[in-house]
């Protein structure tokens, strides 16, 4: 398989047309025929990642790369950065507003869903300048 390259815009603040990006890629993964578990969890890492930007971040953009052996999500933004990342990577800590909280989202378990879900996570941030956090997960040969 030749590599498959997807860019998705993400808005920032519109938590109502959020999850749209891993909505898109999710379909465009079923396609091309990968297993239902590795679409599953690179539609989990795509939609935390994305509810982040959301957020936090005033949105970004998702890059997508699919190959023969993994699926790799690049979720890059020109927010706040992260202070703390060992601290954002702690399960039920948030920086979220009440009124994404109160929409039922900022639980703090975004970062930490990304990293169980995928098979190798890393993140990138400078406060005042913006957070990269890339997740790739493997397909099975």
């Amino acid at each position: 398989m030749e590599t498959i390259k997807l860019v998705y815009p993400v808005e920032g603040g519109d938590l109502i047309e959020a999850g749209e990006a891993s909505s898109k890629m999710k379909l465009t993964l079923k396609k091309l025929g990968l297993p239902q578990d590795v679409i599953r969890r690179a539609s989990i890492c795509m939609y935390e990642g994305e509810i982040n930007m959301v957020i936090h971040a005033d949105g970004g953009e998702a890059q997508v790369e699919v190959d023969s052996d993994q699926i790799t999500i690049r979720m890059m933004d020109s927010g706040p950065g992260i202070p703390n990342v060992d601290q954002a990577m702690q399960e039920g800590f948030s920086t979220a507003d009440s009124t994404a909280r109160e929409l039922g989202f900022g639980a703090g378990m975004g970062l930490p869903n990304m990293k169980r879900y995928s098979d190798e996570m890393t993140i990138d941030t400078v406060v005042g300048t913006g957070t990269t956090v890339t997740v790739k997960i493997k397909i099975p040969q």
